[in-house]
């Protein structure tokens, strides 16, 4: 699997965004990816150095639509540590 396969988005949200100064960043990921192919993926895409990495598979929620109701699509979410010497993100910095 290609790396772009690997890496689908980044996940922006305020609890996210907190853990920028930590040098922890979270990305939605591909269901099948496994923690060392994420480290990997996202070494190549963003030339970091990756410390840790911490993954989570996130259910899908109930939705209701009227009388008609579904599930949204599980998803996997991973928590991509940085070493100390590796430089930042640059995607993120502007959000901050």
């Amino acid at each position: 699997m290609a790396a772009q396969d690997i890496i689908i988005r980044p996940v922006v949200t305020e609890k996210s965004m907190a853990g920028i100064a930590a040098k922890k960043y979270t990305f939605e990921v591909a269901k099948s990816a496994g923690k060392i192919e994420i480290a990997k993926a996202v070494e190549e895409i963003f030339k970091v150095k990756v410390k840790k990495v911490n993954t989570v598979n996130v259910r899908g929620q109930l939705r209701r639509q009227g009388r008609s109701e579904g599930y949204t699509p599980s998803w996997k979410k991973a928590y991509v540590t940085l070493t100390e010497d590796s430089k930042s993100i640059e995607f993120f910095e502007g959000m901050m």
